[in-house]
Protein backbone atom coordinates (compact mmCIF):
# COMPACT_ATOMS: atom_id res chain seq x y z
CA UNK A 1 0.00 0.00 0.00
CA UNK A 2 2.87 2.28 0.44
CA UNK A 3 4.20 1.53 -2.65
CA UNK A 4 0.96 2.37 -4.52
CA UNK A 5 1.04 5.90 -2.25
CA UNK A 6 4.35 6.82 -3.47
CA UNK A 7 3.31 5.75 -7.11
CA UNK A 8 0.12 8.51 -6.70
CA UNK A 9 2.36 10.70 -5.52
CA UNK A 10 4.81 10.69 -7.96
CA UNK A 11 2.18 10.57 -11.00
CA UNK A 12 0.28 13.21 -9.44
CA UNK A 13 3.28 15.70 -9.42
CA UNK A 14 5.36 14.06 -12.42
CA UNK A 15 6.03 15.15 -15.58
CA UNK A 16 5.69 13.09 -18.66
CA UNK A 17 9.09 12.57 -20.38
CA UNK A 18 11.93 10.65 -21.56
CA UNK A 19 15.24 10.91 -20.41
CA UNK A 20 17.63 12.28 -22.95
CA UNK A 21 21.14 11.17 -23.71
CA UNK A 22 23.28 13.73 -25.66
CA UNK A 23 25.91 12.42 -27.64
CA UNK A 24 29.88 13.41 -27.43
CA UNK A 25 30.86 17.11 -25.75
CA UNK A 26 26.74 17.24 -24.34
CA UNK A 27 26.27 17.52 -21.13
CA UNK A 28 26.90 14.68 -18.16
CA UNK A 29 23.55 12.85 -17.87
CA UNK A 30 22.48 10.98 -14.66
CA UNK A 31 19.47 8.74 -13.99
CA UNK A 32 19.48 9.01 -10.54
CA UNK A 33 16.48 6.79 -8.61
CA UNK A 34 14.54 7.99 -5.70
CA UNK A 35 11.70 6.47 -3.30
CA UNK A 36 9.78 9.60 -3.72
CA UNK A 37 10.45 12.89 -5.75
CA UNK A 38 7.46 15.01 -4.59
CA UNK A 39 7.97 18.66 -5.46
CA UNK A 40 10.77 17.99 -7.81
CA UNK A 41 10.27 19.39 -11.21
CA UNK A 42 12.30 19.45 -14.45
CA UNK A 43 14.27 22.88 -14.26
CA UNK A 44 15.36 22.60 -11.00
CA UNK A 45 18.76 23.44 -10.13
CA UNK A 46 21.47 20.70 -9.20
CA UNK A 47 24.11 21.50 -6.93
CA UNK A 48 27.45 19.94 -5.94
CA UNK A 49 28.75 21.42 -2.56
CA UNK A 50 26.49 24.74 -2.77
CA UNK A 51 27.41 25.62 -6.61
CA UNK A 52 25.13 25.11 -9.33
CA UNK A 53 26.45 22.42 -11.74
CA UNK A 54 22.98 21.66 -14.07
CA UNK A 55 19.43 21.45 -13.58
CA UNK A 56 16.73 18.79 -13.50
CA UNK A 57 15.91 17.34 -17.25
CA UNK A 58 12.84 14.77 -16.38
CA UNK A 59 11.36 13.21 -13.85
CA UNK A 60 9.69 9.97 -14.68
CA UNK A 61 8.68 6.58 -13.40
CA UNK A 62 11.05 3.85 -13.35
CA UNK A 63 8.87 0.94 -14.57
CA UNK A 64 11.71 -1.99 -14.62
CA UNK A 65 11.89 -2.58 -11.48
CA UNK A 66 9.64 -3.35 -8.54
CA UNK A 67 8.27 -1.63 -6.49
CA UNK A 68 7.95 1.45 -8.67
CA UNK A 69 10.01 4.59 -7.81
CA UNK A 70 10.71 8.05 -9.41
CA UNK A 71 13.27 8.19 -11.85
CA UNK A 72 15.15 12.02 -12.00
CA UNK A 73 17.10 12.42 -14.85
CA UNK A 74 19.76 15.04 -13.76
CA UNK A 75 21.66 17.12 -16.19
CA UNK A 76 25.24 18.02 -15.26
CA UNK A 77 26.82 21.24 -17.41
CA UNK A 78 29.82 21.92 -15.54
CA UNK A 79 32.64 19.26 -16.60
CA UNK A 80 34.17 19.88 -13.73
CA UNK A 81 32.08 17.77 -11.47
CA UNK A 82 32.36 14.93 -13.37
CA UNK A 83 31.90 11.76 -14.01
CA UNK A 84 30.20 10.55 -10.95
CA UNK A 85 31.62 7.65 -9.29
CA UNK A 86 30.09 4.39 -7.49
CA UNK A 87 30.20 6.26 -4.00
CA UNK A 88 28.29 9.93 -5.47
CA UNK A 89 25.05 10.67 -3.87
CA UNK A 90 22.17 12.59 -3.83
CA UNK A 91 19.17 14.41 -2.08
CA UNK A 92 16.40 16.14 -3.24
CA UNK A 93 16.43 18.86 -0.19
CA UNK A 94 13.78 21.91 -0.17
CA UNK A 95 14.43 25.43 -1.54
CA UNK A 96 12.54 27.79 -0.29
CA UNK A 97 9.42 27.77 1.80
CA UNK A 98 6.95 27.19 -1.33
CA UNK A 99 7.60 23.84 -2.09
CA UNK A 100 10.67 24.43 -4.70
CA UNK A 101 13.20 22.09 -4.46
CA UNK A 102 16.88 21.38 -5.69
CA UNK A 103 19.07 18.31 -5.78
CA UNK A 104 22.15 18.18 -3.46
CA UNK A 105 24.60 15.70 -5.06
CA UNK A 106 28.31 14.44 -4.20
CA UNK A 107 30.06 13.32 -7.08
CA UNK A 108 31.99 10.64 -5.12
CA UNK A 109 35.90 10.10 -4.83
CA UNK A 110 38.34 9.09 -8.29
CA UNK A 111 39.24 5.84 -6.21
CA UNK A 112 36.01 4.52 -6.99
CA UNK A 113 34.93 3.55 -10.81
CA UNK A 114 32.66 5.48 -12.90
CA UNK A 115 28.92 4.96 -12.86
CA UNK A 116 27.69 2.61 -15.57
CA UNK A 117 25.53 3.63 -18.18
CA UNK A 118 21.81 2.39 -18.68
CA UNK A 119 21.52 -0.59 -21.32
CA UNK A 120 20.36 -0.04 -24.59
CA UNK A 121 16.62 -0.95 -24.70
CA UNK A 122 15.92 0.11 -20.85
CA UNK A 123 14.18 3.31 -20.38
CA UNK A 124 17.11 6.31 -20.17
CA UNK A 125 19.26 4.69 -22.25
CA UNK A 126 22.99 6.20 -22.51
CA UNK A 127 22.34 7.88 -18.97
CA UNK A 128 24.76 7.03 -16.29
CA UNK A 129 22.65 5.09 -13.26
CA UNK A 130 22.31 6.19 -9.94
CA UNK A 131 20.76 3.58 -7.97
CA UNK A 132 17.96 4.23 -5.07
CA UNK A 133 20.41 3.28 -2.05
CA UNK A 134 22.87 6.27 -2.99
CA UNK A 135 20.16 8.42 -3.67
CA UNK A 136 17.75 9.62 -0.35
CA UNK A 137 14.37 12.27 -0.31
CA UNK A 138 14.08 13.43 3.86
CA UNK A 139 11.31 14.36 4.94
CA UNK A 140 10.16 17.72 5.14
CA UNK A 141 9.53 19.79 8.46
CA UNK A 142 6.20 20.95 7.55
CA UNK A 143 4.72 17.56 6.74
CA UNK A 144 5.60 16.41 10.12
CA UNK A 145 4.19 19.45 11.51
CA UNK A 146 1.03 18.82 9.91
CA UNK A 147 0.75 15.44 11.70
CA UNK A 148 -0.31 17.64 14.88
CA UNK A 149 -3.47 18.88 13.00
CA UNK A 150 -6.40 16.87 13.64
CA UNK A 151 -7.92 15.72 9.85
CA UNK A 152 -4.35 15.12 9.27
CA UNK A 153 -3.38 12.97 12.55
CA UNK A 154 -6.69 11.23 11.37
CA UNK A 155 -5.71 10.04 8.37
CA UNK A 156 -2.16 8.98 9.19
CA UNK A 157 -3.73 6.69 12.18
CA UNK A 158 -5.80 5.18 9.36
CA UNK A 159 -2.57 4.88 7.40
CA UNK A 160 -0.74 3.36 10.30
CA UNK A 161 -2.96 1.19 11.35
CA UNK A 162 -3.22 -0.21 7.75
CA UNK A 163 0.54 -0.31 7.97
CA UNK A 164 0.09 -4.35 10.13
CA UNK A 165 -1.91 -5.18 7.11
CA UNK A 166 -0.06 -4.02 4.18
CA UNK A 167 3.56 -4.65 5.51
CA UNK A 168 3.42 -7.89 7.06
CA UNK A 169 5.49 -9.57 5.00
CA UNK A 170 7.72 -6.71 3.88
CA UNK A 171 9.23 -5.32 7.42
CA UNK A 172 12.75 -5.40 5.09
CA UNK A 173 11.36 -3.01 2.64
CA UNK A 174 9.87 -0.95 5.17
CA UNK A 175 13.20 -0.61 6.99
CA UNK A 176 15.03 0.30 3.66
CA UNK A 177 12.57 3.29 2.84
CA UNK A 178 12.54 4.73 6.51
CA UNK A 179 16.36 4.36 5.86
CA UNK A 180 16.69 6.11 2.60
CA UNK A 181 14.22 8.66 3.80
CA UNK A 182 16.90 9.96 6.58
CA UNK A 183 20.24 9.29 5.69
CA UNK A 184 21.34 9.58 9.03
CA UNK A 185 19.81 6.40 10.06
CA UNK A 186 21.70 4.49 7.26
CA UNK A 187 24.88 6.40 8.15
CA UNK A 188 24.06 5.35 11.98
CA UNK A 189 23.75 1.86 11.00
CA UNK A 190 27.27 1.73 9.02
CA UNK A 191 29.15 3.86 12.19
CA UNK A 192 27.60 0.78 14.26
CA UNK A 193 28.43 -1.84 12.27
CA UNK A 194 32.37 -0.83 12.07
CA UNK A 195 31.79 -0.05 15.91
CA UNK A 196 30.30 -3.99 16.23
CA UNK A 197 33.48 -5.09 14.02
CA UNK A 198 35.99 -3.83 16.06
CA UNK A 199 34.42 -4.73 19.44
CA UNK A 200 37.74 -6.46 20.93
CA UNK A 201 39.86 -3.33 20.01
CA UNK A 202 37.31 -0.76 21.59
CA UNK A 203 37.51 -3.04 24.56
CA UNK A 204 41.19 -2.86 24.38
CA UNK A 205 41.42 1.02 23.95
CA UNK A 206 38.97 0.79 26.98
CA UNK A 207 42.01 -1.03 29.31
CA UNK A 208 45.20 1.43 27.19
CA UNK A 209 43.19 4.17 27.34
CA UNK A 210 42.90 3.54 31.37
CA UNK A 211 46.40 2.55 31.89
CA UNK A 212 47.20 5.67 29.77
CA UNK A 213 45.21 8.34 31.07
CA UNK A 214 45.97 6.48 34.67
CA UNK A 215 49.45 8.27 35.00
CA UNK A 216 48.17 11.78 32.82
CA UNK A 217 45.73 12.37 35.86
CA UNK A 218 48.95 12.10 38.20
CA UNK A 219 50.73 14.05 36.16
CA UNK A 220 47.67 17.14 35.07
CA UNK A 221 49.46 19.76 36.81
CA UNK A 222 52.59 19.39 34.65
CA UNK A 223 50.32 18.65 31.73
CA UNK A 224 48.70 21.58 32.51
CA UNK A 225 51.28 23.35 32.16
CA UNK A 226 53.30 21.72 29.06
CA UNK A 227 49.70 23.33 27.28
CA UNK A 228 50.45 26.65 28.75
CA UNK A 229 54.39 26.81 27.69
CA UNK A 230 53.04 25.22 24.46
CA UNK A 231 50.91 27.97 23.71
CA UNK A 232 53.73 30.62 24.89
CA UNK A 233 55.97 28.56 22.40
CA UNK A 234 53.11 28.74 19.54
CA UNK A 235 52.72 32.80 20.28
CA UNK A 236 56.77 33.16 19.93
CA UNK A 237 57.08 31.03 17.53
CA UNK A 238 54.23 32.50 15.11
CA UNK A 239 56.51 35.50 16.07
CA UNK A 240 59.27 34.64 14.35
CA UNK A 241 57.48 32.91 11.49
CA UNK A 242 59.21 34.80 8.77
CA UNK A 243 62.70 34.08 10.32
CA UNK A 244 61.44 30.03 11.08
CA UNK A 245 60.81 30.04 7.16
CA UNK A 246 64.06 31.46 6.00
CA UNK A 247 65.41 28.85 8.08
CA UNK A 248 63.63 26.01 6.82
CA UNK A 249 64.50 27.38 3.22
CA UNK A 250 68.10 27.78 3.82
CA UNK A 251 68.42 24.05 5.31
CA UNK A 252 68.88 22.52 2.11
CA UNK A 253 72.17 24.52 1.18
CA UNK A 254 73.04 23.11 4.82
CA UNK A 255 72.33 19.66 4.63
CA UNK A 256 74.49 19.94 1.55
CA UNK A 257 77.28 21.81 3.20
CA UNK A 258 76.65 19.06 5.97
CA UNK A 259 77.31 16.38 4.20
CA UNK A 260 81.15 16.45 4.21
CA UNK A 261 81.37 17.06 7.52
CA UNK A 262 79.11 13.73 8.63
CA UNK A 263 81.61 11.94 6.49
CA UNK A 264 84.48 12.78 8.37
CA UNK A 265 82.83 12.34 11.42
CA UNK A 266 81.65 9.06 10.15
CA UNK A 267 85.48 8.21 9.79
CA UNK A 268 86.27 9.61 13.10
CA UNK A 269 84.12 7.41 14.55
CA UNK A 270 85.17 4.33 12.74
CA UNK A 271 88.86 5.41 14.22
CA UNK A 272 87.98 5.92 17.78
CA UNK A 273 86.02 2.49 17.99
CA UNK A 274 88.99 1.07 19.87
CA UNK A 275 89.30 4.02 22.30
CA UNK A 276 85.85 3.56 23.11
CA UNK A 277 86.84 -0.11 23.50
CA UNK A 278 89.44 1.31 25.64
CA UNK A 279 87.28 3.52 27.74
CA UNK A 280 84.50 0.93 27.97
CA UNK A 281 87.13 -1.12 30.00
CA UNK A 282 88.32 1.58 31.98
CA UNK A 283 84.56 2.62 32.73
CA UNK A 284 84.79 0.38 36.00
CA UNK A 285 87.96 2.49 37.40
CA UNK A 286 87.10 5.81 36.52
CA UNK A 287 83.63 4.86 38.34
CA UNK A 288 85.42 4.03 41.29
CA UNK A 289 87.66 6.67 41.04
CA UNK A 290 84.86 9.40 40.82
CA UNK A 291 83.00 7.46 43.54
CA UNK A 292 86.07 8.57 46.18
CA UNK A 293 86.07 11.78 44.74
CA UNK A 294 83.11 12.27 46.59
CA UNK A 295 84.90 11.94 49.60
CA UNK A 296 87.31 14.10 48.87
CA UNK A 297 85.41 17.21 47.68
CA UNK A 298 83.25 16.60 50.68
CA UNK A 299 86.39 17.03 52.86
CA UNK A 300 87.41 19.86 50.32
CA UNK A 301 84.60 22.18 50.92
CA UNK A 302 85.86 24.13 54.13
CA UNK A 303 89.12 24.37 52.23
CA UNK A 304 87.89 26.05 49.27
CA UNK A 305 85.51 27.96 51.39
CA UNK A 306 87.81 29.60 54.20
CA UNK A 307 90.16 30.29 50.89
CA UNK A 308 87.05 32.31 48.98
CA UNK A 309 87.02 33.95 52.49
CA UNK A 310 90.46 34.62 52.15
CA UNK A 311 90.93 36.11 49.12
CA UNK A 312 87.28 38.38 49.44
CA UNK A 313 89.58 39.45 52.79
CA UNK A 314 92.54 40.23 50.96
CA UNK A 315 90.70 41.61 47.64
CA UNK A 316 91.36 45.60 49.16
CA UNK A 317 94.78 44.44 49.73
CA UNK A 318 95.54 43.15 46.24
CA UNK A 319 93.81 46.24 44.90
CA UNK A 320 95.82 48.67 46.79
CA UNK A 321 98.80 47.36 45.40
CA UNK A 322 98.27 48.34 41.99
CA UNK A 323 99.38 51.59 41.77
CA UNK A 324 102.85 49.96 43.18
CA UNK A 325 102.32 47.59 40.16
CA UNK A 326 102.47 50.23 38.09
CA UNK A 327 105.47 52.11 39.23
CA UNK A 328 107.45 48.46 38.96
CA UNK A 329 105.97 48.82 35.16
CA UNK A 330 107.11 52.10 34.38
CA UNK A 331 110.93 50.93 36.32
CA UNK A 332 110.98 47.79 34.39
CA UNK A 333 110.14 50.11 31.11
CA UNK A 334 112.70 52.30 32.12
CA UNK A 335 115.54 50.08 33.12
CA UNK A 336 115.71 48.75 29.94
CA UNK A 337 118.45 50.76 28.51
CA UNK A 338 120.28 50.46 31.41
CA UNK A 339 119.72 46.82 31.57
CA UNK A 340 121.07 46.42 28.12
CA UNK A 341 124.40 48.34 28.70
CA UNK A 342 124.95 46.57 31.68
CA UNK A 343 124.11 42.98 29.73
CA UNK A 344 126.90 44.18 26.89
CA UNK A 345 129.33 45.13 30.16
CA UNK A 346 129.06 42.01 31.77
CA UNK A 347 129.14 39.93 28.54
CA UNK A 348 132.19 42.38 27.39
CA UNK A 349 134.22 41.82 30.74
CA UNK A 350 133.51 38.57 30.56
CA UNK A 351 134.64 38.06 27.46
CA UNK A 352 138.04 40.13 28.03
CA UNK A 353 138.94 38.20 31.35
CA UNK A 354 138.89 41.40 32.79
CA UNK A 355 137.09 40.32 36.27
CA UNK A 356 140.42 37.53 36.60
CA UNK A 357 142.57 40.61 35.96
CA UNK A 358 140.78 42.17 38.09
CA UNK A 359 140.94 39.39 40.86
CA UNK A 360 144.37 38.89 40.22
CA UNK A 361 145.22 42.79 40.93
CA UNK A 362 142.96 42.81 44.47
CA UNK A 363 145.19 39.48 45.75
CA UNK A 364 148.18 40.73 44.88
CA UNK A 365 147.71 43.98 45.76
CA UNK A 366 146.72 42.43 49.51
CA UNK A 367 149.67 40.02 49.24
CA UNK A 368 151.93 42.90 48.34
CA UNK A 369 150.86 45.61 51.32
CA UNK A 370 150.55 43.09 54.05
CA UNK A 371 153.58 42.11 56.46
CA UNK A 372 155.24 39.40 57.53
CA UNK A 373 157.49 38.74 61.30
CA UNK A 374 157.96 36.14 63.41
CA UNK A 375 154.53 35.83 64.43
CA UNK A 376 153.08 35.23 60.96
CA UNK A 377 151.30 37.86 58.58
CA UNK A 378 149.94 40.89 59.67
CA UNK A 379 147.83 43.74 58.05
CA UNK A 380 149.08 47.29 57.84
CA UNK A 381 146.75 49.68 58.88
CA UNK A 382 149.01 52.78 58.02
CA UNK A 383 151.93 53.26 55.48
CA UNK A 384 155.22 53.52 56.53
CA UNK A 385 157.64 56.06 54.92
CA UNK A 386 161.00 56.02 55.75
CA UNK A 387 164.74 55.29 54.55
CA UNK A 388 163.73 51.74 54.99
CA UNK A 389 161.16 51.37 52.95
CA UNK A 390 162.61 50.73 49.85
CA UNK A 391 163.41 47.87 47.95
CA UNK A 392 166.99 46.34 48.52
CA UNK A 393 168.70 43.53 47.28
CA UNK A 394 171.57 43.73 50.18
CA UNK A 395 171.27 44.38 54.01
CA UNK A 396 170.99 47.83 54.02
CA UNK A 397 172.65 49.59 57.36
CA UNK A 398 170.60 50.75 59.69
CA UNK A 399 167.49 48.66 58.04
CA UNK A 400 167.93 45.53 59.45
CA UNK A 401 165.44 43.33 60.92
CA UNK A 402 166.06 41.28 64.06
CA UNK A 403 164.16 38.38 65.14
CA UNK A 404 164.10 36.09 68.12
CA UNK A 405 166.95 33.16 68.28
CA UNK A 406 164.01 31.08 66.88
CA UNK A 407 163.91 32.80 64.11
CA UNK A 408 167.38 33.61 63.70
CA UNK A 409 168.46 30.26 62.21
CA UNK A 410 165.21 31.14 58.94
CA UNK A 411 167.39 34.78 58.70
CA UNK A 412 168.91 33.80 55.53
CA UNK A 413 165.45 34.49 54.24
CA UNK A 414 164.48 38.06 54.47
CA UNK A 415 161.16 39.80 54.59
CA UNK A 416 161.32 40.99 50.97
CA UNK A 417 162.29 37.08 49.32
CA UNK A 418 159.05 36.15 50.97
CA UNK A 419 157.28 38.90 49.76
CA UNK A 420 158.63 38.30 46.02
CA UNK A 421 157.50 34.50 46.55
CA UNK A 422 154.13 35.41 47.67
CA UNK A 423 153.71 37.36 44.44
CA UNK A 424 155.36 34.89 42.03
CA UNK A 425 152.98 32.01 43.74
CA UNK A 426 149.80 34.69 43.21
CA UNK A 427 151.79 35.39 39.66
CA UNK A 428 151.90 31.35 38.83
CA UNK A 429 148.69 30.52 40.39
CA UNK A 430 145.77 29.16 37.58
CA UNK A 431 143.42 32.25 36.66
CA UNK A 432 139.85 30.81 37.31
CA UNK A 433 137.52 30.40 34.52
CA UNK A 434 135.37 32.94 33.09
CA UNK A 435 131.85 32.31 34.83
CA UNK A 436 129.29 33.69 37.13
CA UNK A 437 131.19 32.44 40.34
CA UNK A 438 133.81 35.20 39.65
CA UNK A 439 131.48 37.87 39.34
CA UNK A 440 129.74 36.35 42.50
CA UNK A 441 132.81 36.42 43.88
CA UNK A 442 133.90 40.00 43.37
CA UNK A 443 130.70 41.40 44.66
CA UNK A 444 130.94 39.15 47.49
CA UNK A 445 134.17 40.80 47.94
CA UNK A 446 133.14 44.46 47.42
CA UNK A 447 129.79 44.64 49.46
CA UNK A 448 130.34 41.64 52.18
CA UNK A 449 129.16 37.77 52.27
CA UNK A 450 126.35 38.84 54.06
CA UNK A 451 127.33 36.59 57.52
Amino acid sequence: MLALLLVAAVAALAVAGTSRSRGAGGPYMVRAIFDNAGFAVPGETVRIAGANVGSIASVDVDRLRRPWRAAVTLEIDNGDFTPFYANATCTIRPQSLIAERFVDCSPGTSNQPALQKVPAGQPGAGNHLLSVTRTSSPIDFDIVQDISRESIRQRFALIIDEFGTALAARGTDLNAVIHRADPALAQTDQVLQILARENRVLAQLAVDSDTVLGPLAQARQKLSDFVVQANTTGVASAARAADIARSIQLFPSFLRQLSPLMVDLGHLADQGTPLSASLKAAAAGLNQQFTNLVPFAQAATPATIALGNSAQASQPYLVATEPLARQLQSLGSAAVPTAASLNTLTASLDRTGAIEQLMALLFNGTSAANGFDSSGHYVRVQPLVGDCTGYALAPVAGCSANFGASAAAASAAPAARIARQAVSAAATKPKPKASATAMTGLLRYLIGSGQ
